[in-house]
């Protein structure tokens, strides 16, 4: 497995099944096994067995006693982690604000230049890209350590939805400009303004997730 090269490769075996499962590649209801993985992915049992254990975990598989049976993200998950997001992620945004440095100015600069870029591009992968980024730059600028690592696992269970989501020009549109101003309130230090327009931000991707998957069925 060429592409796994670094010191752990349970860590990658994870990083690639949750993926795997998060986009349908294996679909709600399919049944994994070490020994079918094992012989998939070219590697042995032992990072497949703890990567399934954090996989558990994370509650995307269950053990059915056969195997471990794929339960990915419902509609209900989905709903529950945008509304967990936008309070958590409104703290962060509010805690960025307050800590704010001209590096941290700088930083946020550069993304929304490059998602204008790219969106003039039509450039859609970097785009979602840029998308990641930009969140994770403010849980980073937040200094909050607590709001960080609840935040990351969440934007990584939304992976499918925001690219479903973001295919959408005029969303897309929207919510460059959503970035630019919650940018804007943070840079300025208004951990208020950076709150509420985060947290209007997401309520907003959330409703546009939900009428997209509606649409694709």
């Amino acid at each position: 497995m060429a592409e796994f090269k670094t010191v752990s490769l349970a860590d990658q075996v994870f990083e690639k099944l949750e993926n795997d499962i998060i986009f349908g590649v294996y679909p709600q209801g399919e049944v994994l096994t070490e020994l079918k993985l094992a012989e998939q992915l070219g590697v042995s049992r032992t990072p497949i067995r703890e990567a399934l254990r954090r996989l558990e975990e994370e509650r995307l598989i269950a053990d059915s006693g056969k195997g471990s049976v794929v339960l990915g993200i419902t509609v209900e998950d989905l709903m529950d982690i945008m509304g967990i997001r936008q309070h958590v992620e409104g703290l962060a945004s509010a805690y960025a604000a307050k800590n704010i440095t001209q590096e941290g100015i700088r930083a946020l600069e550069h993304i929304i230049q490059l998602q204008d870029f790219y969106y003039q591009q039509r450039d859609l992968d970097h785009l979602r890209q840029q998308d990641d980024c930009f969140h994770d730059t403010l849980c980073d600028l937040s200094k909050r350590v607590v709001l960080r690592d609840t935040l990351r696992p969440l934007h990584r269970k939304t992976r499918r939805y925001r690219k479903i989501s973001l295919t959408d020009e005029s969303r897309m549109r929207q919510s460059i400009a959503e970035h630019r101003d919650i940018a804007d309130a943070v840079s300025k230090g208004d951990a208020e303004r950076a709150y509420s327009l985060t947290w209007e931000h997401i309520a907003n991707a959330k409703n546009h997730m939900i009428e997209r998957l509606d649409y694709h069925g």
